[in-house]
This record gives C-alpha cells, structure tokens and sequence, in this order.
C-alpha cells in the first residue's frame, strides 16, 4: 500500500478501537463520496415510527433498480418469453435474489465504513491496481450509456419518427436533464426516478393484463426444470443473468446509501441505517423483479410461437400492433405505451449512469471535474461508436441491436472486478467489525461469485465467437 494510502487507512481504526465499539470508525478517501449530496437528507433519530424510517430511507433502493429494468434487459426477457413460453422465469426470479444479496452487501458498506466500493477498493489496493480497475468500470459505465443511448435514439424514432442518426444525437441533451435535477435536490431526483418506475409498471401490467397469460404454466415456471439447460435456452438464460447483475449498481449503491444524514459514531443508528437500506432495497428489486417478470410474460402470452423475428424494439413495436401476431388485443396504444415505456426506462438509466461515472472516478483515481463536463465527456464518447454503426448500416435498427449485445461484454468483464473486493470487503470483521457477513451468507455470496464469472465468462467466450464470424 502507497505512503499516502497508509496515511489516509490510519486515520480509522481496528474494531475494537474508537468511539463505536465492534465496528471501525469512518475511512475516508478523497473526502465523502458524492460529497455535495452526502448527509443531505434527514432521518428520524430514533427507531420508533417504523413507515416514517421506511419513508426517510426510501430513494437510493429506486435508483439501484433503475439498472435491473433497463433497455438491454427488455430484449432478453420478452426474447426469453417469445421463443421458450414460460420456462424461464425461475431464472429472473434468482437472479433477482442474487441482486438483493448484493445490493444488501453493497449498501452495508457504505453505511458501516464511510466509503463507497471504489473509494474502499482504492485504499485496499493501491494506486497503480486502482486505475486498472478504474479504466474496466469506466468501460462497463460506457457499455451502459450505449444501452441508454440506444434504447432512447429508438425510442425517440418510433413515437416521432426521428431518424436514428439524430435519435443518437440528441441523447447529448440528456446532459441538459440531468444538471437540471441536480439543482433541484436529491430527494426530488429519486421521487422522479421512482415516478418512472412506476410508469414502466403500469405500462407493463396493463399489457400483460389484456394478454391474458396462463396464470398455472407461469406459476410453474417459477420452479426451475431441466430443460433450461438446453443449448438456446440456456444461452438466452445467461443473457438474462447477465442483464440483471450489473456491475455499476454496486459502486453506485454504495454511494447513495450515504445522503441520509444520521450520526455515524451512534451505533443504534448506524444499524437502524441499515435496517431500512435493507427494506429499501428489497422492495425496489422486488418491483425490478416484477417488471421483469412482466416483460417475459408478455413474450410468452402474446409471442410465443412467434418468437422467430422478434429480436429487436422496432420489431416488438410492430408486433404489438399486429393481431396476427399480439392477436385481438394488438393496437396502436399498445405499441406506443411500449415506446414511452422505453423512452422513460433510458432516462431513468441516465440518470443513475452519471452519478455512478462520478463516483468511479473520484473513488479509483480521486479525480474531480465538475458534473456536467463528466456527464458530456461520458456521452459522446459512447454516442460514437453508436453514430458509427448507424451511419455505416445506413441506419438499420439490427445493426444497433448487434452493438447493444456487443456492448455486454464489457459488463460481463467488469462483474467479477466489482463482486470480488464487495464480498471481500463485506465479509471482513476488521473493516465490517460486527457488520461483517455470517459464515453462512460469505459461503453463499462467493458460491454466487464462482458461478456468475463462470456464466459471464461463457457469454464473453460465445459474442466474441459470433463477432468473429462476422468479420
């Protein structure tokens, strides 16, 4: 560890020194993480009032399950639905509880030490690890932006007809979307971020409701069967997982956790801080959990059988209005309750996507710039390969889609590098004190860990294959 790391480290203590015994006092790394929002909102002071606790800690949950119900998440899970009916929702379903753990992991650390997963990671590695790892979760955050970048460029050409080209371009004005909430205050940024949500939901109940799904074969597709491994349906399985964990979430769990302003040396507050982290999370994954669960229905009740073709938005837009596909239930205003669906998904991922550029920046290489000049530099280098490919494939939606899979490569690189040190770090009575994670749950989480880089490593393996064979 560098001079300067050692110094910074010293300023904590062992678990059994400081003002709260089981536990190390406050680290810190380059000052507070996202310092100009941090104890910004205020909690109650005690643990009476459990819905007034619930209702002070409710906010960073919504913005983590943001990235669990994005635009690249739509293509696997109405995609999984359309070709193989109701088999796979037992795959959403763990891979939402493999989020929560995570996410729970991800939130205690930022919590119990005062930092979050980049900061913490840059005091246990060093300086020159340190900016390896910054410049793979800078890739993941862009492999992110291009899925926003996408999502929305489409989005914008199927409820105004915009050409894609000037779609991609006029992302750059999300720049203008998000100074303008930052001004506003972070409370009233997660209330928009969670009205969002709730819009995605409606959208998707009300769908899935005229659809009429066959309520026993989706309650039966919640236990998992063998058939899943079968070699397409384990391939879209895996894009599943692969689409749901995503690396970002956790640097930026880590961060948001620590707006709410609480007295850090009281340990009945640092607990009761968790305690409602916890039950923020939870309820937010659970509805990430049901959007999702809400696109692969869809697939299966209106699709399946039609799964063939159905490989991009443009494509489930026009199905949508298709009865010969949809059948008597296709309209117009299903397929631009679609859109806007979509639109409000890449805005909601924008939003989430700058704060975590922000916060991998100042924690892994402790570098600042002002927001808006992070958020610019950010989109336009991810517009660009976008507007490439546009512009190359004379503005054929499939080209973009082909880049969206593409663009999940660095994802799936950039998991193992975030989950690693979070379970490491999560489960160490000397950094965590009496945080620390039971045997039980450590056990788990690195079981999960094993499996997820496997996974992700045979997803890396089959793109690059297929990118391969067309070049």
């Amino acid at each position: 560890m560098h001079e300067s790391e050692q110094d910074g480290a010293s300023k904590g203590s062992n678990p059994t020194e400081g003002d709260r015994e089981g536990h190390p006092l406050l680290q810190t790394a380059n000052g507070k993480s996202l310092e100009e929002i941090n104890a910004t909102v205020a909690v109650p002071r005690s643990k009476d009032g459990f819905w007034r606790n619930l209702l002070a800690f409710s906010g960073p949950g919504a913005l983590v399950a943001v990235g669990y119900m994005d635009p690249g998440n739509w293509i696997t899970s109405i995609g999984g639905g359309a070709q193989y009916g109701y088999l796979l929702m037992s795959v959403i379903l763990i891979s939402s509880l493999i989020a929560m753990m995570l996410q729970y992991m991800s939130a205690k650390l930022g919590i119990v030490t005062g930092l979050d997963l980049a900061q913490a990671t840059r005091l246990h590695t060093g300086r020159k690890l340190s900016f390896v790892l910054w410049i793979c979760t800078e890739l993941a955050v862009m492999a992110t932006d291009i899925a926003e970048v996408i999502g929305g460029a489409i989005a914008l050409k199927l409820l105004f007809g915009i050409p894609l080209v000037w779609g991609v371009a006029l992302t750059v004005l999300d720049v203008l979307i998000l100074l303008l909430l930052t001004r506003i205050g972070f409370r009233r940024i997660e209330a928009v971020v969670a009205t969002l949500i709730l819009v995605i939901m409606a959208v998707f109940v009300y769908e899935v409701v005229l659809a009429r799904p066959d309520l026993p074969a989706m309650i039966e597709g919640f236990i998992p069967r063998r058939e899943i491994l079968g070699k397409g349906q384990l391939t879209m399985a895996l894009g599943i997982v692969g689409a749901t964990v995503m690396p970002h979430n956790l640097y930026l769990h880590s961060s948001i956790v620590q707006t709410r302003d609480f007295d850090r040396t009281d340990d009945s507050q640092v607990s009761n801080a968790v305690r409602f982290a916890t039950w923020d999370s939870n309820i937010q994954l659970t509805m990430a959990f049901i959007v999702n669960c809400l696109l692969l229905v869809l697939g299966a009740a209106m699709f399946f059988g039609h799964g063939e073709g159905l490989d991009t938005f443009t494509a489930l837009y026009n199905a949508l209005g298709d009865k010969t596909i949809a059948g008597p239930v296709a309209s117009g205003l299903l397929s631009t309750l679609f859109a806007v669906a979509l639109l409000a998904s890449g805005q909601n991922s924008t939003i989430t996507g700058t704060l975590t550029g922000q916060i991998v920046m100042e924690g892994f290489i402790r570098m600042r710039i002002p927001l808006w000049l992070r958020r610019l530099v950010t989109r336009v280098i991810s517009i660009i390969p976008v507007l490439i490919c546009t512009i190359a494939f004379g503005g054929r939606e499939s080209a973009l889609d082909n880049l969206l899979v593409y663009s999940q490569v660095f994802l799936c690189v950039a998991l193992p590098i975030s989950m690693i040190p979070l379970v490491w770090f999560t489960s160490s009575k000397k950094i965590m004190g009496k945080y620390a994670n039971p045997r039980w749950l450590a056990f788990i989480a690195w079981l999960v860990v094993a499996i997820l880089t496997g996974l992700n490593a045979q997803l890396v393996i089959q793109d690059v294959g297929e990118l391969m064979t067309l070049l």
